[in-house]
Formats: structure tokens, sequence, C-alpha cells
């Protein structure tokens, strides 16, 4: 089992309880899955480019990526519709909290004048979003083969109701928050 996995059950439940009141455990906001998302722009011309964040993905999150195409043409952007233009992976379980453990305790500490991250990325619902400007942030990422720095979207759905309650959870796993 991963390790926060047992941190939560352990640690954060009878915290959350305490705090918000929750009579019984299935109250008590989780974690239901972590979205990451690479939009590769840069695809249409070069489909090198949509391989290399394909296979970077998969090195970050250890699953396989899904590629995601283009919903409409625009033509000033030299896109058409069902172009491949990003991949997408969808974190459940274990592998989900392994990789949250990663992003908090690893990935984030090593990005450049880090502070802490906004607290006002919540969309009300509890769920929270993140942009990670640069890939190479990740130890799976071998510097010396990256021919292009890509960023990438991270989005965590939780379970709880309101924006304090998923702040509460997200702090009480160790997302360091700007205070």
């Amino acid at each position: 089992m991963a390790r926060l996995k047992e941190f939560y059950k352990k640690h954060v439940i009878p915290a959350l309880q305490r705090e918000f009141g929750y009579t019984n455990i299935m109250q008590v906001p989780k974690l239901e899955k972590i979205v990451v998302n690479m939009g590769l722009g840069a695809a249409t011309q070069n489909p090198k480019i949509l391989e290399s964040g394909l296979n970077e993905l998969a090195l970050i999150t250890g699953q396989k990526p899904i590629v995601t195409k283009a919903h409409k043409s625009i033509a000033s952007f030299k896109l058409r519709k069902g172009s491949a233009i990003g991949c997408a992976v969808t974190l459940r379980g274990d592998r989900m909290y392994e990789f949250f453990d990663r992003l908090v305790s690893i990935a984030l500490p090593r990005v450049r004048d880090f502070r802490g991250v906004s607290d006002r990325s919540f969309d009300g619902r509890g769920n929270y979003s993140l942009g990670i400007r640069e890939h190479t942030i990740f130890p799976e990422i071998n510097l010396d083969k990256i021919e292009q720095v890509k960023g990438c979207n991270v989005s965590i759905v939780t379970t709880a109701k309101t924006d304090v309650e998923g702040r509460a959870l997200l702090r009480a796993l160790g997302m360091p928050f700007r205070s």
C-alpha cells in the first residue's frame, strides 16, 4: 500500500473528522483521481514532439498516456480537427497516491525560487489545479535526452464539497500552500 494512503487513513481522517465534525468516516473528503495533461501544440508541425511527450509523461506517472485530439479546426493555429495536440493520464488508487507523494515531496521543492503553490486554484467544489512550467522537475526525466522543455497541468479531483474542505484535505496530505 502507498505510504501516503496509510498516512491518510491513520492521521488525516481523524484530523478532518475533528476539524469539520464529521460523524461518519465516509463523509471525510478523499482524493478521487489525478489527471496529468500535457498540451503539445507544436506537435502539429513536428510529430516527434508528441512521441517524446508520450514517453516522458509515461515515465513521470508510471502509466501509459492517451493522445488527445483537436475538437475544432482553427486556421490561424494551422490546426485541423482530429489532429493530435497533446496527451493525458488519469491516475487512481495506489498510483495516484504514489504520484501525489512524489509531486509534493520531491518535484515541487525542485522548482526554482519555490515559495509554495497558490491556494486560489480551487474550482468551487474542492478540486485543485496546478500548472507546471517545466516537466524536468520530476526526477524520472533524464535531462540529457530532452529536446524541448514541456509544461503540464495537474488536476486533483477530491470528494470534498467545498474549497475549504478540499484545502484542508490537501494541506493535511502535505501540499505546500503559500502562507
